[in-house]
Formats: C-alpha cells, structure tokens, sequence
C-alpha cells in the first residue's frame, strides 16, 4: 500500500482561456482551463505569460498557458480549516446609532 506524502505537490501544464471585460456593465477576468480539471482547496492556478492591461470600455479574449499546482494533503486540510476564517475578514458590519430625535 503507498503511503501519501503531504508535503509534495503535483503540478501540470494546461491551456487556457482568459476572458477580461472592462466595460460599465462589467469588470472581469476569468480564466477557463481546457478540459475542465477539478481545482480543489488549496490548489492554485499560474498563468503564463506578460500582465494584461483591457482599457476602459474593451473586453479582451487570449489563449496562454496555465500551470496548475496541486496542494498536499496538508494544504488542502489547512486550507478547508482557514477559508471560512478568511471569508469573515471580507464582512464589514458597523454598529451605529439612530438619527438623534
């Protein structure tokens, strides 16, 4: 039986697709991996090549290369266990008094 390894960390190259909009009705990028791999906790998506710049008004669509990197075992624990504490530190509430009568 093989034993996993929680520190190694599996990579592999994919194309891609980026989409960026930079319009009134819209401010995006996404980025779509060719064949659909699964991204899990913890993994992460490097897209190669230069930085993109859309001006204000243009949507852009390119074909680049993506290297995804898979985390261990340890990373996507750790990940799973952080995320719902980082997903809080996006909420702002403010406890503020009424209108004074």
């Amino acid at each position: 039986m093989r034993t996993p390894n929680l520190l190694v960390v599996e990579r592999f190259d994919v194309p891609c697709t980026i989409e960026i909009e930079n319009t009134f009705e819209s401010l995006h990028a996404h980025v779509v991996l060719a064949g659909d791999p699964p991204i899990n906790p913890g993994d992460r998506v490097e897209v190669h090549g230069d930085p993109v710049s859309v001006p204000y008004g243009e949507s852009l669509r390119l074909e680049r290369m993506a290297t995804v990197h898979r985390a261990g075992a340890l990373g996507r624990w750790w990940t799973k266990l952080t995320g719902d504490l980082e997903v809080f530190e996006m909420f702002e509430v403010s406890f503020t008094p009424g209108r004074p009568a």
